[in-house]
């Protein structure tokens, strides 16, 4: 025997059960008692036997009907808990997520994966605060980010991080930032040896005491450092001029004005270093968004070559 029923018909057994009377179950269904008097002689129908008997305080059920009922309270449950799955999955994510980065990352790393949120979850709102690594480390632990864009390596101070859970992010090496006119780039060269840039002039960044900053290439013995400047812009306006040059993250490279190119580096110690994703503790969902959209946009960038001069 196969029992394929309306799931009303299964509710409409249980809340006669539960109240005891046609009339209450009614009333705690909506419908009008016939109504539900068809409900349940379809279900007898279906069942093939009686449900119900009028007794002198209701209606009595049948040992068919607790059978029924006990498994009717499964199906039902199991029915509600599938819609609410339902809900979860077509309703849109949502939440505030708060994303760290030093400056470099808001050259296109940040802004391209908050964009590409925005495309496919407009309801994630994404707040970015700039800052450096040490201070990143320090609103995450306390509580202000939910997650951090790190610069870490060898050439970098050794970052206290218990508790802090790191993932590499795609970055690629460093390159060199030069004016479009240096004679290193006038030579029609796309990669050159460190021992070439030994004599240059560079722009260094300026920071808080500790806080690291992108300038002379790592591991140079006494490079000419002829300008400190704390911003991006000004530090690549000193070099578009032609009064120095300097280092630049591989995520800079795209986000260069016309007057700088950039060049790759030949050097046998490399320098090291490396971006990091941070989080304390498991992921929100919509946090987990913005993480998958920093990898995707990460690894577009590590895969970019820059162009020739």
């Amino acid at each position: 025997m196969s029992l394929d029923v309306h799931p009303q018909l299964l509710r409409a057994l249980r809340a006669v059960l539960e109240t005891g009377s046609l009339t209450a179950a009614s009333e705690r269904l909506g419908f009008t008692q016939s109504a539900l008097s068809k409900q349940i002689a379809a279900l007898e129908a279906a069942a093939g036997t009686r449900l119900f008997r009028r007794g002198p305080r209701g209606v009595e059920p049948t040992p068919a009907a607790t059978r029924l009922a006990a498994r009717a309270v499964t199906i039902l449950d199991q029915l509600d808990a599938a819609a609410r799955d339902l809900a979860e999955v077509s309703a849109p994510l949502d939440g505030r997520v708060a994303l760290g980065g030093f400056p470099a990352t808001a050259m296109r790393l940040a802004p391209r994966a908050i964009a590409r949120v925005r495309l496919t979850n407009p309801a994630i709102e994404v707040d970015f605060l700039e800052s450096s690594t040490p201070v990143q480390i320090r609103r995450l632990r306390a509580g202000r980010l939910d997650l951090a864009i790190l610069g870490v390596g060898a050439d970098l101070p050794d970052w206290d991080l218990t508790g802090v859970e790191l993932e590499t992010l795609p970055g690629g090496p460093l390159l060199v930032a030069v004016s479009v006119r240096h004679p290193l780039a006038l030579a029609g060269r796309h990669r050159v040896p460190v021992s070439a840039l030994a004599a240059e002039n560079w722009i260094a960044g300026r920071g808080a005491r500790g806080e690291p900053q992108f300038g002379p290439w790592p591991g140079l013995a006494e490079p000419r450092v002829v300008a400190t400047l704390a911003d991006w812009s000004t530090r690549l306006g000193f070099v578009a001029a032609g009064l120095g040059i300097t280092t630049v993250p591989r995520l800079a490279a795209q986000s260069l004005p016309a007057e700088v190119t950039c060049l790759e580096v030949d050097d046998p110690h490399g320098t090291g270093r490396t971006m990091a994703l941070a989080r304390i503790g498991a992921l929100p969902a919509p946090a987990a968004v913005v993480r998958a959209a920093l990898f995707d946009e990460a690894r577009r960038i590590a895969g970019y070559t820059p162009p020739g001069p």
